[in-house]
């Protein structure tokens, strides 16, 4: 603990502004720190700047390393309000076997956004692409530029032309998530999409919460992303009936490849912290 201390103060990994304090206290416990501090040591991020988003279960912080530039998602453990994953997790045909702890569900959420944001990036849908995660800490692609995030869909300024672009894109991402991902994003809406202005193009970010089709819940998850969906566009002129938006989501197309899942998809965890993990859930105990 003193050693981490130590390089803490030296400034060796964190660049602490206001936003990095201010989140310090809530999401950088000890063994969180020792997580961070071994993939500093692999290269994987170098130093952690400046808190990009804050949300009810984890923070989202800038950083670069030999992936270029990355965005470090941390769920909080002890801050999180985990019951409000149960529906998403429990229910997972992949994650039927986790314990019901709170640890034990933020690490296996953790495990699971990585895991779709594999399917999402391989169904050909813009999105982060993965770079690595344990615990509580995943890694992926920085959305944006020069330590500048995209903004965001609701943050957008737009006229008419530009929203029915945007529209059929997202619809289109919906599409492939279901019908080559095999996914529902399940909490989609004009916060969790963010735009690419130079490229003009919708990136789908958010995913730990993504069922599968076979997920009890699934068909209603998706009858909310569409109604979010339509109801952000209404005001733009768009009025896609729901059921024609259905149609559009679960049409297959000569092109479509279905993504089958990789033998790691279905890994316990990444190994790395194997026996911390066993010993800080018998500690737990």
């Amino acid at each position: 603990m003193k050693k981490i201390e130590d390089q803490r103060s030296k400034g060796r990994i964190f660049k602490k502004d206001s936003s990095f304090l201010k989140a310090e206290e809530n999401v950088f416990d000890v063994p969180t720190l020792k997580l961070l501090y071994t993939f500093a040591n692999k290269g994987i991020i170098g130093e952690l700047g400046g808190s990009v988003s804050t949300g009810k279960e984890a923070n989202v912080f800038y950083a670069a390393g030999n992936e270029g530039e990355v965005a470090v998602k941390i769920y909080r453990i002890h801050s999180s309000t985990f019951k409000a994953m149960d529906p998403y997790i429990l229910k997972d045909p992949r994650f039927t076997h986790i314990r019901h702890s709170r640890k034990d569900i933020i690490f296996a959420w953790t495990q699971k956004e990585y895991q779709n944001l594999l399917r999402i990036n391989r169904s050909g849908i813009r999105a982060p692409r993965p770079v690595t995660f344990d615990r509580n800490i995943l890694v992926m692609e920085f959305m944006g530029k020069n330590g500048t995030a995209y903004p965001s869909l609701k943050d957008t300024k737009m006229d008419d032309e530009d929203a029915r672009l945007f529209y059929d894109q997202i619809i289109e991402n919906m599409r492939r998530m279901y019908v080559r991902a095999s996914l529902v994003h399940a909490d989609l809406s004009e916060y969790n999409i963010l735009i690419d202005i130079e490229k003009a193009e919708a990136v789908i970010i958010d995913v730990g919460q993504a069922v599968t089709l076979n997920h009890p819940n699934a068909r209603d998850f998706l009858a909310r992303d569409i109604e979010n969906i339509k109801r952000f566009f209404k005001k733009y002129g768009i009025n896609e009936e729901t059921k024609m938006i259905l149609e559009r989501i679960k049409q297959k197309k000569e092109e479509d490849t279905i993504i089958e899942p990789d033998p790691e998809d279905s890994a316990a965890d990444t190994g790395e912290n194997e026996e911390t993990n066993k010993k800080e859930t018998e500690e737990e105990e």
